[in-house]
């Protein structure tokens, strides 16, 4: 039983390189300026997307004043690297309704960029 859910679980980690791998930071500064025309990374400083600083552990719809949607206010998300990689992948697959029209990012490796970038951003 314990082979079968661990080779269950080696599947789950290929199958979502994203989560299987770090991000490099540094990639995903290259990857987040598609994303600066609408967010920044400054605490405060929100544009036509609410700043991104801090994200990593923020409930979904919470920064102060920005005017969010009512689907991302009620999304009930707690931004975490599994949950920013399933909505950077389709954003409004992820939440319905969303104010975001990006379409996302199809390429794993791009979500676990920008995931690092933020980290490492919000950091600063």
């Amino acid at each position: 039983m314990i082979s079968k859910l661990a080779a269950f679980a080696t599947a789950m980690l290929i199958a979502s390189p994203a989560l299987a791998q770090a991000g490099d930071a540094t990639k995903g500064k290259t990857v987040f300026a598609r994303c600066m025309a609408c967010h920044s990374v400054d605490p405060g400083v929100n544009r036509l997307g609410p700043s991104l600083a801090g994200v990593l552990g923020r409930p979904s719809g919470t920064v102060a004043g920005f005017a969010y949607s009512p689907a991302m206010k009620n999304a009930k998300i707690r931004w975490d690297a599994k949950s920013l990689d399933a909505f950077l992948t389709k954003p409004a697959t992820k939440v319905p309704g969303t104010k975001m029209i990006f379409a996302g990012l199809p390429n794993p490796a791009d979500r676990a960029n920008l995931i690092a970038y933020l980290a490492s951003a919000s950091k600063k």
